[in-house]
C-alpha cells in the first residue's frame, strides 16, 4: 500500500531539477499521482473501454513507463482475447521491483513481463496496443519523435497508442487559468503551498509539457493515421492514436 506523499513538506532548499523516481518517490507514488493529476482515477477506469476495442488475439500490449503498474493492471483485467502478452517497461529499478510484486498479487491470468528498460531504445513488435501514461513528458524533447516512430513501427495495422500527458497551452490566458485551477485541485487534495512550490521547483526542467497541437503533429509525423483527444481534465489529457 502506498504511503502518504509528504516528500516536500519540510522547509529547506530543493535544487531545481532534482526530482527522480527513486525509492522515496516509489513509496508514495500512488498517493502522489492521484493527488497531483486531476482525472487520473477516471482515466484508469475508462482505459478498459479502449482495451476491449483495440487488443487483438496473439499480440503484445506494452505499458511504457509503467511505474507501479496501475495502467498495466487496468488493461490486463480488460483483455478478453487469447494469446496476449503484456510487457511493462520502466527505467527505474525501484519502480520495477515494486511493480513486479503488485502484478504478482493480481489474479488476472494474462502474462505480464515487467522490465527495467530504456523506452527510447526498446524494440516494439507485434503490438496491438501501447499505453504511455504521463511518461513522454519526462523524455528529452529531442528523443520524442524517434520514440513515437519506434512505437508506431512496432504496432500492427490498426494498432493503438494511448498517450496521456500534462499539456502546455497556446495562450497566456488559457495557461494561467489552467495553472490556477490545477493549483486549486492540489490544495483540495491536502497539499500545502510549501509542498506545491517545492515540488514545482524540483520537477522544473525534468517534466517538459507540450501543447495538444504539438502532440498531434508529432503523432502524425510518426505515422499514425487517426488521432483523437478522447479524455481531458484541466491540464491533463489523453490522446488515442491509431496506426
Amino acid at each position: 500500500m502506498s504511503e502518504k506523499d509528504t516528500l516536500f513538506s519540510e522547509p529547506g532548499e530543493t535544487p531545481t531539477g532534482s526530482f527522480e523516481f527513486n525509492e522515496p518517490v516509489v513509496r508514495v507514488f500512488s498517493d502522489m499521482i492521484e493527488r497531483s493529476v486531476p482525472g487520473y482515477r477516471q482515466l484508469l477506469e475508462l482505459t478498459p473501454l479502449v482495451v476491449r476495442s483495440s487488443v487483438q488475439p496473439n499480440t503484445k500490449v506494452y505499458d511504457l513507463g509503467c511505474s507501479l503498474g496501475a495502467a498495466t493492471l487496468a488493461a490486463r483485467r480488460a483483455i478478453q482475447v487469447p494469446g496476449v502478452e503484456m510487457v511493462g517497461l520502466d527505467s527505474s529499478p525501484e519502480m520495477v521491483a515494486r511493480c513486479r510484486g503488485i502484478v504478482a498479487d493480481d489474479n488476472s491470468t494474462v502474462p505480464v513481463d515487467i522490465q527495467v528498460a530504456d523506452i527510447t531504445e526498446y524494440r516494439y513488435e507485434n503490438a496491438s496496443l501501447c499505453l504511455m501514461y504521463f511518461t513522454l513528458q519526462f523524455v528529452a524533447l529531442d528523443q520524442r519523435a524517434n520514440l513515437l516512430s519506434r512505437i508506431c513501427e512496432g504496432l500492427n495495422p490498426g494498432g493503438v497508442l494511448l498517450l496521456a500527458e500534462k499539456l502546455r497551452f497556446d495562450t497566456p490566458q488559457e495557461q494561467a487559468w489552467m495553472d490556477e485551477h490545477h493549483l486549486s485541485f492540489k490544495r483540495s487534495q491536502g497539499y500545502s503551498d510549501l509542498e506545491i512550490a517545492k515540488k514545482r521547483q524540483a520537477i522544473e526542467n525534468v517534466l517538459i509539457p507540450q501543447t495538444a497541437h504539438e502532440h498531434e503533429r508529432a503523432l502524425k509525423q510518426a505515422g499514425f493515421q487517426h488521432i483523437h483527444r478522447w479524455f481531458q481534465c484541466l491540464n491533463f489529457s489523453c490522446f488515442v492514436a491509431i496506426k
